[in-house]
């Protein structure tokens, strides 16, 4: 027998879910499945392949009033805020409607004597190992462009959110994916690592931690596997002297607190023009000490557990360092802090990029503050980290916030936004965020691999 994977729920660390890890013998079965099923998936029309996915997503919908407690239990997140589906549906959506473009030929010339043209064509087998924090979202960036682009899929799921990718893969199944070209497999780590070694994926898209990501490459290292990675994030807020106050703590704030901090993009540390930096302060202070903390299900709760006690151990380990070393917390300890999942969110100031709090992710509800007084001050303290996923810029300068952007080693910048992703836009990151991209027309791109045609014709 496998070994047993099992979600733990963090409402009351019970556990919620389980379910058996296949052998290798079975894993290597499955992904050979996928293989022999893409040739006739990816020779559907797309059209049809469109239209399958699309009814796969609206199926997930179809499910949302059981998804959402359900997400509750495995992670934590208030049902008050009612899942994922909007931005699961958002994305999967749009790239439906871009994918005849992205996936089109490029025309390169055509006379009496040639023909050349370049072609996108599937990689063949996609392996998507999906994060817990959002389950679905995360997910369905990779599902969906890569079965309309003619791939099969193979998703593997975090054993915390042990259920999502077992529903994903029954709704699309409901709505006539066949069941090899788009698999749910329970694996162990030990397993994924054999699969991934033995060439059993044309391509892999890992959403996880840096460790997770080396772990990754490591298991491609010699297959010329590719890979694409999104891992740590320790993204920062900038707020200018002309800035809109009310709507940067509004927004900042919340980036930094919804879903328990646990957010890739989520906002971790903030610099504030000197001009505005006291009264940020206070606001910010203001809007979290009117959080409720508490059980997930209860429509009140607008902040629940961490998804694990000891990711909630780690982010009171980064607190209790940092107020050591002379930072000063703001948020008294809540009633309902429980030691464990149940963690109180916190605003610290006098912090240096010394403490790790303002240097590690955190990925839970804390945010270190800073005071600036020029552009130059904010762009080095923004850069001054390992990681470069997202920034969010304050100002009512657009043309301000394009040269700052510039300067930033990130991978998405916004202005008077944060904790958003555009399925436009390409997802993507730098340094150890990883590498790679979803979403957008550059998604389909690495979805797929050219393939050039040079065709002479017979003239004589």
């Amino acid at each position: 027998m496998g070994q047993v994977l099992k979600c733990i729920s963090p409402i009351d660390g019970s556990v919620f879910a389980e379910r058996t890890a296949l052998d290798r013998d079975a894993a290597f079965a499955a992904a050979g499945r996928a293989r022999a099923a893409q040739a006739d998936w990816a020779a559907r029309p797309l059209r049809e392949r469109i239209d399958l996915v699309t009814a796969g997503v609206a199926a997930v919908g179809a499910m949302n009033d059981e998804i959402v407690p359900e997400l509750a239990q495995m992670m934590g997140r208030p049902v008050r805020y009612g899942g994922e589906f909007g931005g699961f549906n958002e994305r999967a959506t749009y790239m439906a409607g871009i994918a005849r473009d992205a996936l089109a030929d490029i025309a390169v010339g055509e006379d009496e004597t040639f023909k050349r043209y370049i072609k996108r064509v599937p990689h063949g087998v996609v392996f998507v190992v999906a994060p817990w924090n959002y389950p679905y979202m995360t997910a369905i960036n990779t599902v969906a462009p890569a079965l309309i682009a003619g791939n099969t899929v193979v998703l593997k799921h975090a054993t915390q959110t042990l259920l999502v990718g077992e529903r994903m893969a029954r709704a699309f199944h409901s709505a006539g994916v066949p069941e090899n070209v788009f698999q749910n497999l329970f694996l162990s780590h030990d397993v994924t690592n054999d699969l991934i070694a033995g060439k059993a994926f044309d391509f892999v898209n890992f959403t996880g931690s840096v460790a997770g990501g080396q772990a990754m490459e490591r298991a491609v290292a010699g297959t010329f596997t590719p890979v694409s990675t999104e891992l740590g994030g320790k993204d920062p807020g900038y707020v200018m002297e002309d800035a809109d106050l009310d709507a940067a703590v509004e927004t900042l704030i919340d980036g930094a607190m919804f879903n328990s901090g646990q957010c890739c993009c989520g906002i971790e540390r903030i610099y504030v023009h000197e001009s505005l930096y006291d009264d940020f302060v206070a606001k910010a202070v203001e809007i979290v000490r009117g959080y409720k903390l508490g059980n997930p299900l209860d429509p009140e709760t607008t902040l629940g557990p961490m998804a694990n006690v000891r990711f909630a151990d780690e982010v009171r380990a980064q607190i209790a360092e940092a107020v050591a070393a002379g930072a000063v917390a703001h948020i008294e300890t809540f009633a309902e802090d429980d030691g464990g999942a149940y963690l109180t969110p916190q605003i610290l100031t006098n912090v240096t990029h010394d403490m790790r709090v303002m240097r590690d992710e955190s990925f839970g509800p804390v945010v270190g503050i800073m005071k600036v007084s020029s552009d130059d001050e904010a762009i080095a303290l923004m850069n001054d980290s390992e990681f470069g996923l997202t920034a969010s810029l304050w100002t009512r300068d657009v043309a301000r916030a394009e040269r700052v952007g510039d300067r930033i080693e990130t991978g998405t910048v916004f202005m008077n936004r944060a904790d958003y992703l555009d399925p436009g836009l390409c997802w993507t990151g730098c340094k150890n965020t990883g590498r790679g991209g979803g979403l957008s027309i550059i998604g389909y791109h690495n979805l797929t691999r050219p393939k050039s045609y040079h065709l002479k014709k017979v003239t004589g």
